[in-house]
């Protein structure tokens, strides 16, 4: 089990990081959304609860609820610059379907 940051992602991440007074890491997960199903989830944290798995990449700790795992384990996370518009991108190797505007994504059932 993993959720990885870029280099990118992880400077990104930092800069807000040190922004929030008391943050610990980056709280990653998803949230039952649009047509497809299920959206993820990117917050600054100042708590890790004993429901939480902790992942570190590039200096980063990654807070992950346990039962979001089954939809996000393995996923990198990536911060990209295209132009004028900057936005995180996952890369998720569970998706087996994203809604035709990105905003949502299916998961292989087990």
């Amino acid at each position: 089990m993993a959720i990885e940051l870029t280099q990118s992602a992880a400077k990104q991440v930092s800069g807000y990081m040190a922004a929030q007074e008391g943050a610990v890491g980056l709280r990653f997960g998803v949230k039952n959304a649009g047509c497809s199903g299920f959206a993820y989830t990117v917050d600054m944290t100042d708590e890790i609860l004993d429901s939480d798995e902790i992942f570190e990449s590039n200096g980063v700790k990654i807070i992950v609820d346990k039962t979001h795992l089954e939809q996000i384990d393995g996923t990198q996370i990536d911060y990209e610059t295209n132009g004028f518009a900057s936005a995180f991108k996952f890369k998720n190797p569970k998706v087996v379907d994203e809604c035709g505007c990105g905003e949502s994504f299916s998961v292989e059932s087990s």
